[in-house]
């Protein structure tokens, strides 16, 4: 299994390149280009947020800890003292920094679902509705922010299985196929759960339609 390291270079060694060409195609603009490489080094951190031990499962939980106290503030700054807005803002980035990520812990194993495609799809899905409602950016961008993020986590699979493969004593780890596989089979309810994340998250997200008229252009 490759590092923490390794996967935050090359996350962001792939993504920087393809934002990059969305800019010089006329896809994006430069502020755009720069969230979907941000959002394609992300993605290469998600698949290990089910490693308990792991540096993302912290990166990633305290980022949605922030994103939490963030709303509180947004939502509540205009309707009670701002010290009562703080403190429930604290209380929300502390909620989700332990007890929510404590529970998070507890029902995943690594290796298993969430280290699939189908996860991968699910974390896009979730990451579309949030930039388009929570951070306002337009449909395409959000849409974008989404393909990169899906970018990002298949290339930690793709990763972790060529870490499986040890060349210089021609041996396949056990790990090998563990990591780049379409779900993990042997946990059909979480799959299930996965499938129906998938489906919410496109039921709230904005049409793809200005990503549809782009693709159409170039043909």
């Amino acid at each position: 299994m490759a590092n923490f390291n390794t996967h935050v270079t090359v996350a962001a060694a792939i993504s920087a390149p393809l934002a990059a060409g969305a800019f010089i195609m006329g896809f994006a603009n430069m502020n755009e280009a720069i969230f979907y490489a941000l959002a394609g080094t992300l993605g290469g951190l998600l698949p290990d947020i089910d490693a308990d031990e792991s540096i993302a499962i912290r990166l990633v939980f305290r980022l949605f800890g922030a994103l939490s106290a963030g709303l509180i503030i947004a939502v509540w700054v205009h309707q009670l003292p701002h010290w009562q807005v703080l403190a429930l803002a604290a209380a929300g980035y502390l909620a989700v920094r332990f007890p929510i990520q404590w529970i998070f812990e507890q029902l995943t194993i690594h290796r298993g679902a969430l280290h699939s495609l189908l996860a991968n799809a699910m974390f896009a899905a979730i990451a579309v509705p949030i930039a388009f409602h929570v951070f306002d950016l337009s449909a395409k961008t959000a849409w974008g922010i989404g393909a990169f993020i899906f970018i990002g986590a298949t290339i930690h699979l793709i990763l972790d299985e060529l870490y499986s493969i040890e060349l210089s004593g021609m041996r396949i780890k056990r790990s090998f196929g563990t990591a780049l596989k379409l779900t993990d089979w042997g946990e059909p309810l979480a799959s299930l759960l996965l499938v129906l994340v998938c489906g919410l998250g496109y039921w709230l997200s904005p049409t793809p339609d200005a990503w549809v008229s782009a693709f159409a252009g170039l043909l």
